[in-house]
């Protein structure tokens, strides 16, 4: 089984698939230094399979290539973050303001 996660930026939510089938989807909202996760969906036929994984994993590069904070709201997302302690230096409350 094979997951791919793109960015649809259009529907602001990056979403998974597996072997082209929809398999589920992270919601986000964009501001201009941070972004903001307030739900994850993985289709019921995928749960199990790695799909959330992978979806939090691909939104969470996605952010540190943008150079973005991460604020979590979606249990989901907080919760993979703090099992996967290299994300968190992105979430949102550990940022320190950047220098004037």
């Amino acid at each position: 089984m094979s997951v791919e996660v793109a960015d649809a930026p259009d529907r602001r939510r990056f979403e998974a698939t597996v072997d082209g089938a929809p398999a589920g989807h992270a919601e986000y909202l964009l501001g201009a230094d941070v972004i903001v996760f307030p739900h994850t969906e993985v289709d019921p036929a995928f749960e199990g399979r790695g799909v959330g994984s992978a979806l939090a994993r691909a939104a969470l590069d996605e952010a540190r290539r943008r150079g973005l904070s991460v604020l979590a709201t979606c249990p989901f997302i907080a919760g993979w973050m703090r099992r996967h302690p290299e994300y968190l230096d992105l979430a949102y409350q550990n940022r320190a303001p950047a220098d004037d």
